[in-house]
């Protein structure tokens, strides 16, 4: 049997998934989801829940609504540790040290798929063999259930 494809969805991916129910974010997240191991680690968890915590986000979901998605995820996800060394020795490294940690989860979890808006993860496609992949790519993208 073949294993899962192993994802990893950025914090611009989650944040829209978060904010905007039927999204393109909120379709790749639920598929994968449905269909894939799923990755996250304590440092982008944090940078998650730093991100929605912000009052701006007030207008689109209730404080209570986005902790509501956060706990989702760290039920959902599988939790790795990164080790000081995986945030050293990437290379290529990214243009935005704040993405490091995305990058150094998809070489720690031998992550398939990286889905990301953000620019500075999406122009590295491919890295290391990974896909990095806006949400809609992803969708576009065949079924991954083995």
């Amino acid at each position: 049997m073949r294993r899962l494809r192993t994802v990893i969805l950025d914090t611009s991916t989650l944040v829209s998934a978060a904010l905007k129910a039927g999204s393109k974010p909120d379709q790749a997240l639920l598929k994968a989801l449905k269909s894939c191991q799923v990755c996250a680690c304590a440092e982008t968890l944090a940078e998650l829940e730093q991100v929605l915590d912000r009052a701006k986000f007030d207008r689109y979901a209730s404080q209570e609504d986005r902790r509501a998605f956060v706990r989702l995820i760290r039920q959902n996800f599988h939790l790795f540790v990164l080790e000081d060394d995986w945030m050293t020795a990437l290379q290529p490294a990214c243009r935005d040290p704040k993405d490091a940690p995305f990058l150094a989860l998809a070489l720690a979890a031998e992550a398939d798929i990286l889905v990301s808006s953000d620019q500075d993860l999406l122009v590295l496609h491919p890295w290391h063999g990974i896909q990095i992949l806006t949400p809609a790519e992803f969708l576009a993208g065949p079924d991954l259930l083995p």
